[in-house]
């Protein structure tokens, strides 16, 4: 059966909570992943969580995803690549592989950081990007990710 999103997490993600929260807000990855569960549940949506800090692991996850004869195919993908968005042609070539629609995320505004955080190799093959709204970033872009699979119907 295809799930409806895949939402992957990237390296030191699984710290939130612990890791500048003056940056990254006081939510942990599992105070994001219930809220995205249960947006996903009030909207019927059907969710794959997925967090690695290994490169190779998410770029795994996404392949998996990536086609409806996948071992776990998925509808919508929602990235939140963390430092890997500035490093990784790698998950790039994994997102670009992606059939469905795809929006990457940020907790923080990444363009008010340091300059090496501007370039995003994950923006040049989403559909979109959300960024800057802490844990809500996540939440918009499961809407955002529902709308276009509602267009696709």
């Amino acid at each position: 059966m295809k799930t409806d999103l895949l939402i992957v997490n990237g390296p030191n993600l699984n710290m939130l909570g612990k890791r500048a929260p003056e940056i990254y807000g006081s939510d942990t990855l599992d105070d994001i992943q219930a809220a995205c569960t249960e947006l996903c549940d009030e909207m019927g949506l059907s969710l794959r969580w997925f967090q690695s800090n290994i490169e190779g692991e998410m770029v795994t996850a996404i392949q998996e995803s990536a086609f409806d004869n996948s071992p776990h195919p998925a509808r919508g993908l929602i990235i939140n690549a963390a430092a890997y968005s500035h490093t990784s042609v790698a998950l790039y070539d994994a997102v670009e592989l992606f059939e469905g629609p795809s929006i990457e995320v940020h907790l923080s505004n990444t363009i008010a950081r340091e300059n090496f955080r501007h370039h995003s190799y994950m923006s040049l093959v989403c559909d979109g990007i959300i960024q800057g709204f802490s844990r809500d970033s996540y939440l918009l872009a499961i809407r955002g990710i529902s709308e276009k699979l509602a267009v696709k119907r």
